[in-house]
């Protein structure tokens, strides 16, 4: 018997994986695009993508959001400098907004002390997520970037299921078993009828400081074979940046003029 579902799947003639399970926003949130920010595993910048994601459309004029979904890594607030939290009201709970305006929920945003851990089990964390999207007020959004939890665990399934993704954009770096991990994200999403929008290579090359020659530390670039695998035609690679990574940990990260994202978005749209 699948997962939200009350009958017998075996003995029922409607295909369960196609029925709508998506749950509404808040009454007060009018969200155009949702799209989701994956990887396989853990520590390959998939929350600095989404960031740099956010950080791109604001940029090009679009009232952006960010969905901190990785509830036990949540590093989101801390990327874009803010120490605000959260507050509530009787309607529901307000996202904190960051210096341009990019409006921004995580679990950082709730706790009194942002180093204190989240000990939850799974469906916890899943019903967290949740209410980030049925309890808080986004008001218009015309692209929210959910920073998903890594793997293809429990929660990242509840999400898959339970908001409205138009789409997933995959971040790996280029190390062959990172690649293969990758490969059942994207296999998973396909699953679940969600497209696959761009792959992100992270950490794909440092350039030479003196001869500006692109090294690849981790090894030949895998991005484009992964997208020609999978039919994705947005792919970027972003590089070892001392830049981006000095703004990332100072709150930074819309001051950060590096444009590997640019190619990407400009698809996505």
């Amino acid at each position: 018997m699948a997962e939200n579902c009350s009958h017998d799947c075996n003995s029922c003639k409607e295909d369960c994986a196609s029925r709508d399970m998506h749950v509404k926003p808040h009454e007060l949130s009018k969200i155009k695009k949702v799209i989701g920010v994956v990887s396989g595993k853990g520590g390959v910048g998939k929350s600095m993508t989404t960031a740099m994601l956010a950080v791109t459309a604001q940029r090009n004029g679009f009232k952006t959001a960010v969905l901190d979904a990785d509830i036990t890594g949540p590093s989101v607030p801390k990327m874009f400098g803010v120490e605000e939290k959260a507050m509530g009201t009787e309607m529901g709970i307000l996202p904190v907004s960051s210096k341009t305006g990019i409006r921004l929920m995580s679990m950082n945003l709730l706790l009194e002390d942002e180093t204190e851990p989240v000990i939850w089990r799974g469906p916890v964390i899943a019903g967290a997520v949740l209410q980030f999207w049925t309890d808080v007020i986004w008001d218009e959004v015309d692209y929210m970037f959910v920073d998903m939890p890594p793997g293809t665990g429990d929660v990242p399934l509840s999400i898959y299921q339970s908001l409205p993704l138009d789409g997933i954009v995959v971040v790996t770096t280029p190390q062959e078993l990172v690649s293969m991990i990758v490969k059942k994200a994207v296999t998973m999403a396909e699953k679940l009828h969600i497209p696959v929008l761009g792959i992100v290579e992270n950490m794909s090359y440092v350039l030479c400081p003196e001869c500006g020659k692109k090294i690849e530390i981790f090894g030949k670039s895998r991005v484009e074979q992964l997208a020609e695998e999978f039919k994705v035609r947005a792919v970027a690679r972003i590089p070892f940046d001392a830049a981006l990574t000095k703004c990332a940990d100072n709150g930074l990260i819309e001051l950060y003029e590096g444009d590997y994202i640019d190619p990407l978005f400009k698809a996505i749209e």
